[in-house]
């Protein structure tokens, strides 16, 4: 039996792609992960098929796991033989309780290591524009726990020295406590004016940052429901958010947005929308299969040096025609008597990574357009081989055959439903959670509509804006009843992001200016 280890592994602040590399690679690799609740969902997407994960997880007053039996249920899993991984939010000495584990583990005699992670103190206070150290404003620092009540007789920390001894002060978990804290603070001689905030949930989207002083933060955070998990920065280096924050001026920071498409491709849209600063919720109304027959297009192919055009309509369509090929022992040298045309860029690039050039793409990217780009470059009783979905609309096929064209369409795959968790999708929604569902095609409208339900889609119509890659895809939704807000004028992601973004900063100014309506004299005076 192999000898069995255990990683403490710190998952960073929240947003996941602050893991370290060292992390990851552990977490890819651990047979037993045992995470807390703080730690970002999507890292438990990166462990390996067959990996038991344990919640242990705490909130104040709930324990899934007292601390004693996550010692020995690590303990226990590495005697088996096997690799655990200890995720811990943030850095697992700093505040997190790794130091008492990692002993734990020595007088059991289990070999471990420490991952350091980023620490939530110096993270959160940065993505809200708050450095920890400045030159001209601190020179020196100290994280504090918040969880120690401040009043009690016995405390660990000496108030008196914390208050004046360090420029910035970062208490960590401190919420329940911070009426407290300001006050041992101003107590112990810092100025009731020294400027303090409080970052909520720091480096995830629903990022909250509230600013003032020591004197008056606490009423600001009760008036507005501030809560944990949260860190307290107390300092001169506070004073520099205006300038400095970066985070929340990401055009769509704050914005959860669902996206439809099948899970192989909802990734590129969701790392855009992410990079903008938004919450991209993954939940794949579709799934791309193989055709029920292969016939057609199997014969197709065995035909392919008599075609004289081969037209792909999408990504899906080359690279399930080319894997078919493959599957035959053939290769792109049969396709030397064919002309090749393509939908859009993401389709032509598709084909240039298997060394072929695409002689024809429209200026807008829809089956249409191929048709009309194509009269004059195609001769009548040309052949026309046409792999793509089973499902799809008949218009190109039609409109090439009108031209002369004698057309073979095969079917090279199918979209068909996923199976997706249809009580989670219509939980958030009737939450209220989304405020924007993104569709990349007719038939992710048409399977959104079948998950969520009429009844709960009327009941929510307006809660949540819907954006469609293009006005095909946009038909289709307000066939089925949606209102659609956007639609992309390029019919590409990139293009669908765009349009988003233009459509939340056109929101913002139109907001902006109803406020300086309203608050005329204010601005004169500003």
């Amino acid at each position: 039996m192999y000898e069995g280890v255990v990683y403490l592994v710190g998952a960073g602040p929240g947003d996941p792609k602050l893991i370290t590399v060292r992390g990851l690679e552990l977490i890819k690799k651990a047979d037993t992960i045992i995470y807390d609740r703080l730690v970002a969902p999507r890292l438990l997407a990166f462990a390996r098929p067959g990996a038991e994960i344990i919640y242990a997880g705490k909130e104040p007053g709930c324990h899934a796991i007292k601390q004693e039996e996550i010692c020995r249920l690590l303990a226990e899993k590495a005697g088996e033989g096997k690799v655990v991984v200890r995720l811990k939010g943030g850095d697992p000495f700093v505040f997190g309780r790794g130091g008492e584990e990692a002993e734990a583990l020595h007088e059991a005699g289990v070999r471990f290591e420490i991952v350091p992670g980023v620490t939530s103190a110096i993270a959160a206070p940065a993505y809200a524009g708050i450095p920890a150290t400045h030159r001209d404003y601190a020179s020196t620092l100290a994280i504090i726990t918040g969880n120690e009540a401040p009043l009690k007789d016995d405390s660990s920390i000496d108030w008196e020295k914390i208050a004046t001894g360090a420029d910035t002060l970062i208490f960590l978990m401190g919420m329940a406590n911070l009426q407290e804290i300001t006050q041992r603070l101003i107590n112990g001689g810092r100025s009731s004016q020294t400027p303090a905030a409080l970052v909520r949930w720091g480096t995830r989207p629903e990022q909250r940052t509230l600013v003032g002083t020591l004197e008056n933060i606490n009423e600001q955070a009760e008036r507005s429901g501030f809560t944990n998990p949260a860190v307290i920065i107390v300092g001169e280096v506070v004073l520099l958010r205006e300038k400095l924050k970066w985070f929340e001026n990401k055009p769509l920071f704050g914005k959860k947005i669902l996206v439809t498409r099948a899970r192989e491709q909802a990734g590129a849209l969701s790392e855009k929308i992410e990079a903008l600063g938004g919450e991209s919720l993954e939940f794949p109304t579709i799934k791309i299969a193989e055709p029920v027959d292969f016939a057609s297009l199997d014969q197709s192919i065995k035909e392919l040096n008599n075609f004289n055009w081969v037209v792909f309509t999408s990504v899906n369509g080359v690279e399930s025609f080319f894997k078919r090929l493959r599957h035959h022992r053939k290769d792109i040298r049969e396709l030397y008597n064919a002309r090749l045309c393509a939908i859009g860029p993401k389709t032509r690039e598709a084909l240039e990574r298997y060394g072929l050039l695409v002689e024809y793409i429209p200026g807008e990217y829809r089956a249409e357009e191929i048709a009309v780009g194509l009269r004059g470059k195609l001769t009548c009783g040309e052949r026309v081989l046409l792999p793509r979905a089973a499902e799809a609309r008949k218009v190109l096929p039609k409109a090439l055959s009108e031209m002369g064209a004698v057309v073979t369409e095969v079917a090279a795959y199918r979209t068909v439903p996923a199976a997706g968790n249809s009580a989670a999708l219509k939980e958030v929604l009737g939450r209220g959670e989304i405020d924007l569902v993104t569709f990349t095609s007719s038939s992710t409208v048409r399977y959104f509509v079948e998950m969520a339900g009429s009844p709960l889609l009327s009941a929510t119509r307006g809660k949540f804006a819907v954006a469609c890659i293009g006005p095909v895809t946009a038909g289709a939704a307000r066939a089925l009843g949606l209102q659609v807000d956007m639609v992309a004028e390029e019919y590409t992601i990139e293009g669908l992001v765009e349009t988003i973004v233009k459509s939340q900063e056109s929101e913002f100014r139109s907001q902006n200016s109803e406020f300086r309506s309203q608050n005329k004299s204010m601005v004169f005076y500003l």
